[in-house]
């Protein structure tokens, strides 16, 4: 008997096995549970109902309970350094070893390409770009892009490696935008994109990211994807300090999506940031991280035990700090925007600096929006209104 004879016979005694209820061809299996339903609670089969159940009782250990400015300061000062302690800690800073690759002029801005070395045997690349029409010192907004081709999908560069006016892409090349205010952009490519994958990675396409198996490692060691990302932005502050066209008081932090998630992050840690923009992020880990499917590299170990989204962001307190989420978008559920951007808001309000913090909600997906979050932070960076 051949394998094909053999093949047809297994073939037909799996239909004589299937239950008298169902024919072959008669509609799509409903998995092992099917016509049982009635018979089990079928909510105990649920993983993510069951961990949003375990959530009710998370510790939250260190949220925000302060009723005075000297009670917040205190609880920020405990909450930074376990946050420090859970992304896996920084490392010693070493030379940065900088290096400009290319410089290149527009009509509206010069853009320079650079790498510098954030930690032995770890580069970054980025683009500095400056606006012709305003002079040095300019302040310098760190541009961190979201999920997607990495850095050149903000600065204008399209997926053939060629320039473009449009502005396409859910990011709308909002590190242009930066230089279109009167501030300078920094905008650094994100471990795990663009130019910072691995080869295997690389033949997945451009918009394929290396966050598996790297994020995965980090955990493996005890870091975290998010502490790499957020050193490498203390890295570009130190990379800012040794530029003369650049005023280093006068540095904030953006990104959407991912890149919010690294300036939430990055701004909570280093105080040299003045002022923070997060762009389709700010919500709570609840409604969003552990019940919708999210990259692996948005993931802190054990951070329920302490604190919620809402709480990160509150250790940017008492500094200038802008929100904005799509209405329609549908990885950062709009409630939970809302509910976290309140409590955020009240810890402003104990530091009695609640015009410091403002959120924007704009009738859109998940995309970034920027029409009042770019005048304020160009305000809060002293450029002066064209």
């Amino acid at each position: 008997m051949t394998r094909r004879e053999l093949g047809k016979l297994a073939a037909a005694g799996s239909m004589a096995l299937l239950p008298a209820t169902r024919a072959a061809g008669e509609g799509k299996y409903g998995g092992p549970l099917e016509g049982f339903e009635s018979k089990v609670d079928v909510a105990g089969f649920d993983p993510v109902l069951y961990t949003r159940k375990l959530y009710e009782s998370a510790p939250l250990r260190m949220t925000f309970r302060a009723e005075n400015r000297k009670q917040a300061e205190a609880w920020q000062k405990r909450l930074r350094a376990k946050i420090t302690e859970l992304l896996g800690g920084f490392p010693a800073r070493e030379a940065l070893g900088a290096q400009t690759l290319e410089v290149r002029d527009f009509p509206n801005y010069r853009r320079e390409r650079f790498v510098f070395q954030s930690r032995p045997g770890m580069l970054v690349l980025g683009y500095l770009l400056t606006p012709v029409k305003s002079a040095a010192p300019y302040p310098a907004m760190i541009c961190i892009p979201g999920h997607g081709r990495g850095v050149d999908d903000i600065v204008g560069i399209d997926a053939g490696g060629h320039d473009r006016t449009d502005k396409e892409g859910y990011e709308h090349d909002f590190a242009i935008q930066v230089v279109e205010h009167g501030m300078a952009a920094v905008a650094i490519e994100p471990l795990a994109f663009g130019c910072r994958r691995d080869p295997i990675t690389r033949k997945g396409g451009a918009e394929a990211s290396a966050c598996q198996p790297s994020a995965g490692a980090a955990l493996l060691l005890g870091q975290t994807m998010i502490g790499w990302r957020v050193y490498d932005v203390m890295r570009a502050i130190d990379w800012i300090e040794t530029r003369k066209e650049l005023d280093a008081r006068r540095v904030g932090c953006m990104g959407i999506s991912g890149g919010g998630t690294c300036t939430t992050f990055a701004t909570a840690l280093e105080p040299r940031i003045r002022v923070a923009m997060i762009s389709g992020y700010l919500n709570t880990f609840r409604d969003s991280i552990m019940s919708l499917a999210h990259c692996i590299d948005n993931y802190v170990p054990g951070i329920l035990n302490w604190a919620e989204m809402y709480d990160v962001a509150g250790l940017i307190a008492p500094r200038p700090l802008f929100a904005e989420s799509g209405r329609k978008d549908p990885i950062f559920p709009i409630d939970a925007s809302l509910s976290s951007f309140a409590r955020v808001k009240k810890v402003y309000e104990v530091f009695d600096a609640a015009p410091n913090v403002q959120q924007e909600i704009f009738d859109d997906v998940h995309v970034f929006y920027g029409v009042h979050g770019l005048p304020f932070l160009a305000k809060n960076l002293g450029v002066e209104a064209a």
